[in-house]
């Protein structure tokens, strides 16, 4: 049997380990689905999501030179178009109760004029933090004379 990287196959849990899963994809192949494709969401327990003789759809991750084929669940199942609710502009009212659109404070700005203005504001809260720290420093000095 001859595995492409990309397919989505079927086969039948053998084993469960606490870091994946073990399927038989027939003809003698052997595959495995680790912990973290299995399911779409967080897995602590994989045996909440799977048990032994189930048969599941799978994608062909990878296949090793030495013959290790690597398989995942989660990537098999077909994406759901994602449920987004259009946002309204931002807005801010007029003294005449009016609305005006109010661009997004980064909207139009690149990465390095953001990563610039992350970097002031972070040395502006730290250099805050650290007048802060001295002055309770001082006062506590202060009332135990």
């Amino acid at each position: 049997m001859q595995l492409q990287v990309g397919e989505i196959v079927e086969g039948k849990i053998t084993g469960i380990t606490n870091f994946g899963v073990f399927v038989d994809l027939g003809n003698g192949a052997t595959g495995m689905v680790h912990i973290s494709e299995v399911a779409r969401t967080y897995v602590s327990e994989i045996r909440e999501h799977v048990k032994e003789n189930d048969v599941v759809k799978m994608k062909v991750l990878s296949v090793g030179d030495d013959g290790k084929i690597s398989l995942s669940i989660k990537r098999a199942e077909e994406k759901k178009p994602a449920e987004r609710t259009p946002r309204a502009p931002r807005q801010t009212t007029k003294p005449d109760n009016s609305f005006v659109w109010m661009p997004k404070k980064n909207e139009g700005a690149s990465f390095e004029d953001m990563m610039s203005k992350f970097k002031q504001t972070s040395d502006e809260k730290m250099s805050d933090l650290k007048r802060k720290n001295a002055d309770s420093r001082r006062a506590k000095r202060g009332s135990a004379k």
